[in-house]
């Protein structure tokens, strides 16, 4: 995954930094990806972004933690632009359309997306890492389960939702979504289009005013 630069632009780096810095987001977020977040190493992200040394990555990111921020932050900031974008043209009141939206672009980062969706089951299996970021969980959470929650909760009290539960319904869709990326991980032939569609149409009549 190829980190964008804008996103770096507010740090006050100099061009040649904000290159290096966005480097090596990209070479930890393929390393993760590919072994894992526990064998990813400092040494192996060096290998991945061509880096001369190991200080590189310390003298931007000062530890695992700062590094893993980053990481997460870039991951997060990529899913929301992906869901602002296949969103463009639904009203925001149509809480229909936008829990439609949001369960078939979820399916859809799965292919879009892979090393994105990967590093996100990573990092909230190695929460606890004492070396990693003290906010990962948090934030995976939110991105898993707190946008939608709220998303469901404000839409119940519209009367656009029926009497749910938006923390269930929340968590089943995550958990539905992880059942998808299951199944695509061991046949990447799965139609993920058609799983978005019926996914979607699923929860829609689930969340149906009676």
């Amino acid at each position: 995954m190829q980190v964008r630069m804008d996103t770096q632009a507010e740090l006050g780096l100099t061009v040649t930094e904000a290159t290096t810095r966005a480097q090596i987001i990209s070479a930890t977020i393929a390393t993760i990806a590919d072994h894992g977040y526990a064998r990813t190493t400092f040494a192996r992200i060096k290998e991945r972004a061509g880096l001369s040394s190991t200080r590189l990555i310390s003298y931007h990111f000062t530890n695992k933690a700062g590094l893993m921020q980053a990481v997460l932050s870039t991951v997060s900031e990529t899913k929301t632009l992906y869901l602002q974008q296949r969103s463009e043209g639904i009203d925001p009141a149509d809480r229909q359309g936008n829990l439609r939206a949001y369960i078939e672009t979820s399916v859809a980062f799965l292919r879009d997306y892979p090393q994105c969706e990967r590093v996100l089951q990573e990092m909230a299996a190695h929460a606890d890492d004492r070396d990693g970021w003290a906010m990962a969980g948090v934030m995976v959470g939110q991105l898993r389960t707190g946008f939608l929650q709220r998303q469901l909760k404000q839409g119940r009290d519209e009367g656009a939702f029926g009497d749910i539960s938006p923390d269930v319904v929340a968590l089943s869709i995550a958990q539905a979504v992880d059942g998808v990326a299951a199944a695509y991980a061991a046949d990447p032939a799965v139609d993920l289009d058609r799983y978005g569609r019926e996914l979607a149409d699923l929860f829609a009549r689930a969340t149906a005013p009676g």
